[in-house]
């Protein structure tokens, strides 16, 4: 079998093997992008009213509470906080991905909302699916994806070297 041959059917069987998981990840990849500019995707962040941290940990809790959405009854129902001091505000990831952005001056809530990017992060790196399928499937998918580009570069390059060499005189 010829190497065009050969390589013209890896790059078949390679491009059905990553269509689903391709799919997935060049959809999600694209939403990742566009997070900061779609607040659908990801909330903005918003300014508190003076730069810095005056707020307790207990403030801040008895705010989180106070939103029914984010479901927060103690601090087990909260997956991290991303304190801004520059920004005068504490963004409060809770276990449920709703997200509440609190002053960290007066303790009061600034906003409020589901947040969808930790959700498409997951569909992304493949973890969503299964804690293995990052190595099972993703990790292969990528190392197909280079195949595919390795197999389409050398197709697209193959009919210029064939030309070429039908243009070098016989000796």
């Amino acid at each position: 079998m010829s190497a065009a041959k050969t390589h013209r059917k890896l790059h078949r069987v390679g491009a059905i093997l990553v269509l689903l998981p391709a799919l997935v990840l060049f959809s999600t990849g694209v939403l990742l992008q566009l997070k900061k500019e779609v607040a659908w995707i990801q909330p903005p962040t918003q300014e508190g009213s003076a730069p810095g941290l005056e707020v307790t940990w207990d403030e801040i809790l008895e705010a989180l509470r106070s939103v029914e959405s984010a479901g927060v009854t103690s601090w087990d129902d909260v997956d991290r906080l991303d304190v801004r001091p520059g920004k005068g505000m504490v963004k409060v990831r809770c276990a449920n991905r709703w997200e509440v952005q609190v002053d960290s001056h007066t303790g009061a809530v600034l906003q409020s909302s589901y947040r969808r990017s930790d959700l498409i992060e997951s569909l992304h790196d493949g973890s969503w699916f299964h804690d293995r399928a990052k190595l099972l499937i993703w990790l292969p998918t990528g190392l197909i994806l280079c195949g595919l580009w390795i197999t389409g570069l050398y197709l697209w390059v193959l009919p210029y070297l064939v030309r070429r060499k039908r243009k070098q005189p016989k000796s």
